[in-house]
């Protein structure tokens, strides 16, 4: 179990306004006993000296709050001696039961930030497994990864990705589960399981895209038969084959992706939209594969609708073909730096759902001619 202490040291880094906070109930009782003993008898500030311990409570530990209590309790000694006639059994009495008061509720939070604690380290070992580091570079395709929470404190959602190079070519993955929480998680766990496995079993997309639906499909089973159909991903699949210039690309109801070069920006719409996954009982199951250039220096950005849905405070989506159109950037870890500050600053920082992308980059000849010199 982490001790108190430990959480006192482990709050987040976010929390220059948090540390000023921390100090409130000591201003506080500085306000009040400035107050008490500048003011007439009458208007006995005094009196507040109990609400110190209780706020203490919210942000201290035991002992400090306490001992906050304990000073308080002297304090209002110490004001008797000037005015005989304040009531001091009363308000040190309020004092007393105050303090012991907000040292049980001090205990009871930090019980529950020590719980918390242990259920964020579990969270973040599970995004680990389900959003994998992804490599770097695999078959001469520079490959890059954006994730971003909608809360602050989330670590996990119904967003994916994967890549993996395969016997056929690089294949990728992106997507998004309906709805959040625990069964968003467990859907997009299921989802990317069953990818990893197929991509490299699979000859064809059509074939991995039919063990998805029925992966999706299974885990949809575990629900009430009423809710089965609000249980559905959209999902894009991607497959870029050993020397060829062209793209294979597989849109189940996903926003579509994006290749810019030299600052001409092409929409891939699907020609057929194919069903998003667990939704092919319903609508069909008939998928279609576009296959479309892509050629070395050219930039690929796969996305989730959090990005393209990214509102500013007027109600405005993000302009993502018109924004990357205007980057000229070469490389993918840079474009996701910037796409990752910009919509920050077209939100005011308040993200409205969860955002996942992936960047790509055919190599050219001269930087497989760097690396080769390199080596």
């Amino acid at each position: 179990m982490i001790s108190s202490a430990r959480l006192w040291r482990r709050r987040p880094a976010y929390s220059g306004r948090w540390e000023a906070a921390r100090l409130s109930p000591l201003v506080l009782t500085v306000l009040i006993a400035g107050l008490a003993f500048s003011t007439p008898r009458e208007i006995a500030f005094s009196r507040l000296l109990p609400a110190a311990p209780a706020l203490a409570a919210a942000m201290w530990p035991v002992l400090p709050t306490v001992a906050l209590g304990a000073f308080c309790f002297l304090l209002m000694i110490v004001l008797s001696f000037f005015h005989t006639d304040l009531g001091t059994q009363y308000t040190s009495a309020a004092i007393i039961a105050v303090t012991l008061a907000a040292a049980y509720g001090s205990h009871v939070r930090h019980q529950r930030e020590e719980m918390l604690f242990q259920v964020r380290l579990v969270a973040d070992a599970a995004q680990k497994v389900l959003l994998r580091p992804l490599p770097r570079r695999i078959e001469g395709v520079e490959i890059e990864s954006l994730y971003l929470a909608a809360q602050e404190q989330a670590r996990i959602g119904g967003d994916f990705y994967e890549a993996i190079g395969t016997p056929y070519g690089v294949r990728l993955l992106i997507g998004d589960v309906r709805g959040k929480g625990l069964d968003a998680v467990g859907a997009a766990s299921a989802v990317i399981s069953c990818f990893r496995e197929a991509a490299y079993d699979e000859p064809d997309l059509r074939g991995i895209v039919h063990r998805l639906e029925t992966a999706v499909t299974r885990h949809s089973a575990a629900f009430p038969v009423q809710d089965q159909p609000e249980h559905f991903a959209t999902a894009l699949l991607a497959e870029i084959p050993h020397g060829g210039d062209r793209l294979r690309l597989l849109n189940c109801g996903h926003p579509p992706p994006l290749i810019e070069y030299c600052g001409i920006v092409r929409v891939l719409e699907p020609t057929i939209p194919s069903p998003p996954l667990n939704l092919a009982g319903l609508i069909g199951d008939r998928y279609w594969v576009d296959v479309v250039p892509f050629a070395p220096g050219e930039q690929l950005l796969l996305y989730t609708d959090g990005v393209s849905e990214t509102r500013d405070h007027t109600g405005r989506f993000f302009p993502l073909p018109d924004w990357m159109r205007r980057q000229g950037t070469e490389y993918p870890r840079e474009l996701l730096d910037r796409l990752h500050g910009d919509l920050l600053r077209h939100s005011g920082g308040r993200l409205g759902d969860d955002i996942a992308a992936l960047a790509l980059r055919r190599t050219t000849a001269q930087d497989r001619g760097v690396l080769g010199a390199g080596d």
